[in-house]
């Protein structure tokens, strides 16, 4: 395990602490001419050989930083494929960290990646996952009739809704987890604080009882969840 945190620590030193947005806007516009590519994949190499401090492993160091130049320059010439250039970053991080993932594991990569599933709690997984998008459905369907009389007269980003719902549950099963009651009143709090602007200045009566009754469903949905999985 250390391995594998010594490899993600050099990823990270190298990728975001010590790459700067003028070498990553000279990488898209000259790709594989471009200086700052090399020096980029060599500065992993060396930060990983110094995290590491191991002669030993320069082998590992060395594949990772072939690879990394790999994967980056599918990157470079992959992302005007993508719409949304979130994309690309995902699938290069992700590609990055398997990287690293069966570098640190070679020796018993197969055993190792079965017993990790074996440990998996799956009724935590099964929770997690029923709290988001699951439960933005369900919420949707539920409140679907009031949101038609619901008039909404400012501009909001899209879909916002959804994902702090999102995120509100995921933090309410992670409290109840840890037996943190008194926090998820904290979490009720601080949302009706950033609420009251909005209630105050749309004036709206509709509005504040439709908020009202989607905040008190997505928590209910959230502690009840929270509740069933900490007493299986």
């Amino acid at each position: 395990m250390i391995l594998f945190t010594k490899l993600f620590l050099a990823h990270l030193i190298g990728d975001f602490l010590l790459q700067p947005n003028r070498w990553v806007v000279h990488k898209e516009a000259n790709k594989v001419a471009s200086k700052y590519l090399y020096f980029h994949v060599l500065l992993h190499f060396v930060v990983t050989m110094i995290l590491l401090w191991d002669f030993s492993y320069w082998k590992i160091a060395l594949i990772i930083t072939v690879s990394h130049y790999g994967i980056d320059l599918l990157k470079l010439y992959t992302s005007p494929l993508f719409k949304n250039k979130n994309i690309p970053f995902f699938i290069d991080q992700m590609l990055h960290i398997i990287v690293l993932y069966c570098s640190a594991y070679f020796d018993d990569l197969y055993e190792h990646t079965l017993s990790l599933f074996q440990q998996l709690d799956w009724a935590l997984v099964t929770a997690v996952v029923f709290v988001s998008f699951p439960t933005a459905i369900i919420m949707n369907k539920i409140m679907q009739k009031m949101s038609d009389q619901i008039e909404i007269d400012h501009k909001s980003l899209p879909n916002a809704g959804k994902y702090i719902g999102i995120i509100e549950r995921l933090f309410v099963l992670i409290f109840i987890i840890f037996g943190r009651w008194e926090a998820i009143g904290l979490l009720i709090t601080a949302k009706s604080v950033f609420r009251f602007n909005d209630l105050k200045e749309s004036n709206n009566r509709k509005l504040t009882e439709y908020i009202l009754i989607g905040t008190l469903i997505s928590f209910g949905i959230a502690i009840v969840t929270g509740i069933i999985y900490t007493s299986l």
